[in-house]
């Protein structure tokens, strides 16, 4: 975890003289920029199931982008090995895609990875490691996402080669530095219906001096005896930063 911190840190530290000097000898901008950011998690949820088993995890990554709009990053976080069996209780998501405007209206597009080093379930050697593509779009402060499962199978579940989930997402200021956030999501695993759910999120964030707190409430109406109690209803804590 500490590898986590740290590898955050050194792509911020490298991000911000990128930032700072990003002109040519003509005074042009430079069309590269690079980000870096890191967060530490009362609970790590994704699509509302928690990937901790409820516990604290910490998060970080980096991030290329061209004036284009073409990007590609990395992002990391701690994961319970009871639920990614044999594990190194990391998630590594690699990604890359292309994002643009046009008259108010953006969109995005890519591919994602997620790949568990070592994990494989229990008693197999089927491995979580899972690709998606994606697409969104948005206007003002609503978005929408949606995501396709192009690999032969689907996280742990074999034969879910085209699962989707769908997303509706929305972040709304309050004030200079405190902005309320809403997400509503539908996970549709294919031909298995009772691993299908709707998830949702509300909550605030607030920027204190460059730092993201915020706190929201996350739940779903997923099969407790296909999750478990791992998408009940809780409160998530976080603090973050963007370099």
């Amino acid at each position: 975890m500490k590898k986590l911190i740290l590898a955050s840190v050194v792509a911020g530290a490298f991000a911000v003289p990128s930032l700072a000097h990003a002109q040519d000898s003509a005074g042009a901008e430079s069309p590269h920029s690079f980000s870096g950011n890191f967060a530490l998690v009362s609970d790590y949820r994704f699509r509302g199931i928690s990937q901790t088993d409820r516990d604290p995890g910490i998060q970080g990554g980096f991030d290329y982008e061209h004036a284009s709009g073409f990007y590609i990053g990395n992002w990391n976080a701690s994961v319970t090995t009871d639920l990614f069996n044999g594990g190194a209780g990391l998630e590594m998501d690699l990604y890359a895609g292309y994002r643009g405007e046009v008259e108010g209206f953006s969109y995005d597009i890519g591919v994602l990875q997620y790949y568990y080093p070592g994990a494989k379930v229990a008693g197999t050697n089927t491995r979580y490691d899972t690709t998606e593509l994606y697409i969104g779009a948005g206007y003002g402060p609503i978005s929408a996402k949606i995501w396709y499962g192009v690999s032969d199978k689907w996280f742990a579940s074999k034969d879910a080669k085209g699962s989707i989930y769908y997303e509706l997402n929305g972040e709304f200021p309050l004030s200079d530095k405190l902005s309320l956030v809403a997400h509503v999501g539908y996970q549709d695993v294919k031909d298995t219906p009772d691993a299908d759910y709707f998830d949702y999120k509300l909550g605030l964030t607030y920027d204190l001096q460059g730092w993201a707190l915020s706190a929201a409430v996350i739940g779903t109406d997923a099969d407790d005896d296909v999750y478990g109690n791992l998408g009940d209803t809780t409160v998530v804590l976080s603090v973050g930063k963007s370099f």
